[in-house]
């Protein structure tokens, strides 16, 4: 069987949604979501939607250590499926904080998605401060400037924000929104 494609998966998790609700599942919704992530079991987005569904919901005949087993390990398997993502690592420290009681793990989990958060934060401020440099408009550097002041109070250690935002004061200073001697 071939797997199937992102247009598919996604098509497959909009039909789930739409059999149940937002806040508690019906039990087509949960159907739909289990099946796509028996197919797909990398599939993040799917596997968090679950997860969350799945505590929100009450499924008769199912115990309670059964239904936070599964919620655990869909919440573990969304951790690996995304190399560790923040959103990922987020979802678990709240389930492990809230549901199983170990302030350590929680902790732990809860670090990791926000280290994991601040590179990408870090990455994107950078991105962009050198997106709008590069434009060198006079609005566009003006946010570039803007921006530059809190990701060097955020990333004062940051060699990539100290090169952009070194790049941008000088296109600024060359541009006449700044003195030569900032620039």
């Amino acid at each position: 069987m071939a797997h199937p494609s992102l247009d598919e998966m996604m098509a497959r998790m909009r039909a789930a949604r739409e059999a149940g609700s937002a806040n508690e599942a019906s039990p087509e919704q949960l159907q739909r979501l289990r099946e796509l992530a028996r197919d797909c079991p990398a599939f993040t987005p799917n596997l968090l939607e679950l997860a969350r569904l799945l505590q929100l919901t009450d499924e008769p005949e199912v115990e309670m250590e059964q239904a936070l087993e599964e919620i655990q390990g869909l919440l573990e398997q969304a951790v690996q499926a995304s190399d560790r993502s923040a959103p990922a690592l987020l979802e678990l420290a709240h389930f492990i904080d809230v549901f199983r009681d170990s302030p350590g793990v929680a902790e732990a989990l809860f670090e990791e998605s926000v280290a994991s958060a601040l590179r990408a934060l870090e990455g994107s401020w950078a991105g962009l401060i050198d997106f709008w440099a590069m434009e060198r408009t006079k609005d566009s550097l003006e946010k570039a400037l803007k921006l530059s002041e809190l990701a060097v109070r955020v990333f004062p250690e940051s060699p990539s924000i100290f090169n952009v935002v070194e790049d941008t004061k000088e296109k600024a200073a060359r541009a006449g929104l700044l003195p030569r001697n900032e620039g």
